[in-house]
């Protein structure tokens, strides 16, 4: 069924909402904001730690919002313009703090929502949201049922065959540690012997698996790799001293150690290691609407409403110097 659309000021999850944990940022789950059971964190059972700086994931919170850039509009294509809509797909299922239910339980929120919106009000576009998944984003995205899509996305060389991305945030993956600790978890050499938690079938656990062959190359002991079947087994594992720390996105975490004061990020590794990528607003290749785009979110840098979303979600490590169009012949 075709994903409903949805209002910019409240969005009724009217059957739409799908379990934490499908498939997210560039392909691989994230955590839930805490391990809890809602984005707020509330009765949780993971291993203890008073909450950290405050964050609103209130349904009511103040939209951050753009002013029309006229000279930056005259790029748009010419059906999008006369339409006066931005259509924007995200993913219903993801994590915060990208794209998820506010306390009401009815209004989506996040990092996504607030970047495609601001680009939506530079471009002097009405914003008009829909719900997708990481599985079909790509065959609605095709048969144009959105204009863009805000997914936590990663360019590579096989999405480039079909999409054209306009970048605006790098994508690092961390460790989530406790607080204090003694050793500092930043590559293949100081995981040796180390108990480190990884979502299965993800690129981090590709990762983690290529610095436990360098290791043993080297004739170093390797990493024990750990698998939770929870996001709240895995902080209490963490935080209980079974496992020395867990590798996932950086996003995601970067929202629980917000939320936490018993935990800590360390390291900072780009998800397309050993090469780079980063994220991206994605659309059907060849639509012209990127350049547009990037063009939107290079004015929404110069005049600071970029960083004014990545502040508010915990995500200025994150943050780029300047968009720009990333297409197969341009990459």
């Amino acid at each position: 069924m075709t994903p409903r659309p949805l209002s910019r000021r409240t969005l009724a999850a009217s059957g739409l909402l799908l379990p934490l944990g499908l498939l997210a940022a560039c392909a691989d789950p994230e955590p839930a904001a805490t391990g809890g059971a809602s984005a707020s964190g509330a009765g949780a059972s993971d291993g203890g730690g008073a909450g950290g700086a405050a964050l609103d994931t209130s349904g009511t919170q103040e939209l951050i919002r753009a002013a029309a850039d006229e000279e930056v509009a005259t790029l748009l294509p010419p059906e999008i313009a006369e339409s006066g809509v931005l259509r924007v797909g995200i993913n219903g299922a993801s994590a915060a703090p990208l794209s998820f239910l506010a306390d009401d339980n009815q209004t989506y929120i996040g990092s996504e929502i607030d970047i495609a919106r601001i680009v939506a009000d530079k471009l002097g576009l009405d914003f008009e949201l829909k719900l997708t998944t990481w599985e079909n984003w790509p065959l609605k995205l095709e048969a144009g049922e959105f204009d863009v899509v805000h997914a936590n996305i990663g360019i590579n060389a096989e999405r480039l065959q079909k999409f054209d991305f306009a970048s605006y945030r790098a994508a690092y993956m961390s460790f989530l540690v406790a607080k204090g600790a003694d050793f500092q978890l930043e590559d293949a050499e100081s995981l040796s012997g180390r108990l480190i938690a990884v979502s299965a079938a993800t690129n981090q656990e590709r990762i983690l698996t290529e610095w436990n062959a360098q290791l043993e190359s080297a004739g170093k002991e390797p990493a024990v790799l750990k698998h939770y079947s929870s996001d709240a087994d895995t902080l209490l594992a963490l935080g209980s001293g079974r496992i020395d720390g867990y590798l996932s996105p950086y996003a995601s975490l970067s929202f629980v150690t917000a939320r936490r004061d018993d935990l800590e990020l360390q390291g900072k590794i780009n998800a397309g290691w050993p090469d780079e990528t980063l994220v991206a607003g994605t659309f059907p290749a060849g639509t012209g609407l990127v350049e547009a785009y990037a063009a939107a979110l290079n004015a929404l840098i110069a005049d600071g409403t970029y960083t004014q979303v990545l502040e508010r979600w915990q995500l200025t490590e994150e943050a780029l110097p300047a968009s720009r169009a990333h297409t197969q012949e341009n990459p």
